[in-house]
């Protein structure tokens, strides 16, 4: 009973002492701390959460981006979730997420586990794979149109010394032109390579030396210690990946233009092909449906992998 009327003492006494008033001191401290922070909130407000706030209320508009808009409440909404493109843009968004949730980041994982290790070329392999990341997307889409091309490309060059009377329009046919555009990116995940590493290499070396000598085996040492020690650096690339999708433009611009029919449309398209046709309420909804998914992946993703929880 004296026990607990200590600790309800000290309790309280904590309590007491959380509730003191700041000094003279802290609040000099705390002046300085807003006045560093008040540039970072002044750009944050400007540049995110006015425009933010300006893409929710015009979705509900008719706007020219010169004209006052006109309020149509969810017409917009009606007309985007009945367009065949944005369906068929939605479904294309949903495949194209898995593969980079999936093959995409675990290859990424796989080369950063390899390059761990130091084997002998490590620095080469390194150097070879932050080349696609160096060329810019527009280059590097351009690069794939030559690659894929049916007359003198050289994927069809290679597929005919199997197969004489091959030919695919990768690019423009159905439905070669999904894989093609999936393709200009699925390999190559230099940003979750080098993050997962960066992670890898924080690892104290003693705890999978201390599992080794404790019997376990160099795929228990994985499975058991690295990759759960990774989680967060594994689901920041997730994070990465999925929405790097979602704001696809450039590779499907300059390549298949969303075709052929609907077949690698996105949601960027539309919402570039929308703008340029001054529909900007419409444009709107598409920029709306985006931030949606966007705060939808980084809570799902925030969940599955505890992000917010230490791994020590």
């Amino acid at each position: 009973m004296g026990e607990h009327k200590t600790h309800k003492k000290t309790v309280i006494s904590r309590f007491k002492l959380s509730k003191t008033p700041m000094t003279k001191l802290e609040k000099n401290n705390m002046l300085w701390i807003y006045l560093f922070l008040f540039p970072s909130i002044l750009v944050f407000v400007s540049f995110y959460l006015f425009p933010i706030i300006t893409v929710v209320t015009t979705s509900f508009t008719t706007w020219d981006g010169i004209n006052s808009p006109k309020w149509v409440g969810l017409s917009n909404y009606s007309w985007l979730f009945h367009n065949e493109a944005f369906i068929m843009s939605m479904k294309n968004l949903l495949f194209w997420s898995l593969l980079s949730a999936i093959p995409h980041v675990a290859f990424g994982v796989l080369i950063a586990l390899i390059l761990f290790k130091k084997p002998f070329g490590g620095n080469f392999v390194k150097s070879v794979f932050m080349i696609p990341n160096i060329i810019s997307v527009a280059a590097w889409a351009i690069i794939y149109k030559f690659i894929f091309n049916n007359d003198f490309g050289i994927l069809n060059r290679i597929i005919r010394i199997f197969n004489p009377g091959f030919k695919a329009n990768w690019f423009f046919e159905s439905p070669y032109a999904f894989w093609a555009v999936t393709l200009t990116w699925l390999f190559y995940g230099v940003i979750v390579t080098l993050i997962v590493l960066n992670d890898l290499n924080a690892i104290p070396r003693e705890i999978g030396e201390a599992a080794k000598i404790d019997g376990a085996s160099g795929w228990q040492v994985l499975r058991n210690i690295y990759l759960p020690l990774c989680r967060i650096s594994i689901g920041t690339s997730i994070i990465l990946a999925i929405t790097s999708r979602v704001g696809m433009y450039e590779a499907i611009a300059l390549t298949t233009r969303g075709g052929p029919g609907n077949d690698t449309m996105s949601l960027s398209l539309i919402l570039v092909k929308l703008i340029m046709d001054m529909k900007y309420g419409s444009a709107n909804v598409i920029g709306m449906v985006m931030l949606i998914i966007g705060i939808a992946i980084l809570l799902l993703i925030n969940k599955l992998f505890r992000m917010n929880e230490s791994v020590y």
